[in-house]
This record gives structure tokens, C-alpha cells and sequence, in this order.
């Protein structure tokens, strides 16, 4: 393609996309084959066109490069709603509807983010459930040992099912309102993002000074 013609392009989508927020996965090991041929990164993602690539989801520039992960981790299954840290890194959570959405996944690609997907949608609250009904259901979704429990919602028969079936952390997280005045992230944070909003969300995070990093480096 020639400089003319990648010039077009670029302008071309940043017109489309120009509603994120400027002034305004690894994801693939976990998607699936299928899923994870979605999420090629972009032609911008090295070189010359890099900035034309973040500029593009509303970014100043490129993501902040996430610290060193710790050399040491804890073993025991554990709940984690925020990773213990002092370093200025947040980690994101998306659940795996969010392989449905092109422009999440050209954007997961396109600036190589680092997501953890989990599987949540239509799944019952599993406080609702017995133990074996819990153990079924965990046992049932688990593709590794991370597990985000359906709407947050776990109890000690959560944790028990978990660790049989070979979960190490249950993954809690919270909520960020990118949107919300005031609202501030803190070093460790693990938030929920929704794929229609991932733009607006990363733009906060580069505006408070933060990197995103790989959850399961750090847990």
C-alpha cells in the first residue's frame, strides 16, 4: 500500500473513531483460535504509524510500559480484588462477549493490551447454587487458574468448589465510571471494563499516569 493510500486509511478510521476521547492480550493465548485470529495487531503497532494507531482510540501516545511483575507469587487459592502493589499499574478484565465486538478486538490488537477475558454472561450467581452445583460450574468454565466468579458474587462454597477444581485466585475486581468527576485509580487495581467504553477507560488511565499490566504476571 502506498504512503498516500495508508494516509487515507488512517484518516479514514480516525474519523469513525473519533468519538473516544481525545479531547473529547497478550488477549489472544485466551480467546480461543477462532476468536484469537480477530485480535492481529495492526500495521501501527510497530514503527512510523504507532502514533497514528493510538491517536486513532483518542491515546496521546502509547501506553505506559507495565513494571517488572513481582519474582515471587503467592501459591494458595486466594480472592483478589486488587493486586498489591505500589507501582502505578491497573489491570483489565473483559468478559469474553467482548470477542463479539470488531472494534474492541482491532483496538486489543492494534495497541497489543493486555485484557484477561472471562467467561460471565448468562451464569447464575453461584451463591445461589449448592456446593456440587458450584464445583459444576466452576469446573465447567475454568480454562485456567484465574476465575472471575459471575457478578462478583462468591461465598465459602466459592472458594471451596474453586480450589477443587484447580483455581489459584478468584478475581473480584471493581468497577471504574470513567466518566464519574473525581474518581481516581489506585496502583493494583483490577477493573471490570466494558468493551463499548474501553476508549474512554484507557484514556483515564494514561491521564492519572497509569500502565496496564498482565493480571496473570502479577497473581
Amino acid at each position: 500500500m502506498s504512503r498516500a493510500h495508508r494516509l487515507l486509511a488512517g484518516l479514514a478510521a480516525g474519523a469513525l473513531l473519533a468519538a473516544g476521547c481525545a479531547p473529547s492480550v497478550d488477549p489472544i493465548e485466551r480467546l480461543g483460535r477462532k476468536a484469537a485470529r480477530k485480535v492481529t495487531p495492526g500495521p501501527a503497532a510497530h514503527g512510523s504509524g504507532a502514533s497514528a494507531s493510538h491517536g486513532r482510540w483518542g491515546l496521546a501516545g502509547p501506553l505506559a510500559a507495565a513494571p517488572k511483575p513481582p519474582a515471587h507469587r503467592l501459591s494458595a487459592a486466594y480472592v483478589v480484588n486488587r493486586v498489591p502493589t505500589d507501582d502505578r499499574v491497573v489491570f483489565l478484565t473483559v468478559d469474553e462477549g467482548a470477542a463479539r465486538d470488531p472494534q474492541f478486538m482491532r483496538m486489543a490488537g492494534e495497541l497489543n493490551l493486555p485484557v484477561s477475558m472471562f467467561r460471565t454472561a448468562g451464569r447464575p450467581e453461584l451463591p445461589t447454587l449448592s456446593y456440587e452445583g458450584q464445583r459444576a460450574e466452576i469446573c465447567g468454565q475454568r480454562r485456567r487458574w484465574l476465575f472471575h466468579p459471575p457478578h462478583g458474587a462468591y461465598n465459602a462454597d466459592t472458594l471451596r468448589a474453586a480450589a477443587d477444581c484447580g483455581v489459584r485466585a478468584v478475581v473480584v475486581g471493581r468497577e471504574f465510571h470513567e466518566r464519574a468527576r473525581g474518581e481516581r485509580l489506585r496502583p493494583g487495581d483490577i477493573v471490570r471494563a466494558d468493551p463499548r467504553t474501553a476508549a474512554r477507560l484507557l484514556c483515564r488511565i494514561q491521564e492519572q499516569g497509569y500502565a496496564v499490566g498482565r493480571l496473570e504476571d502479577y497473581v
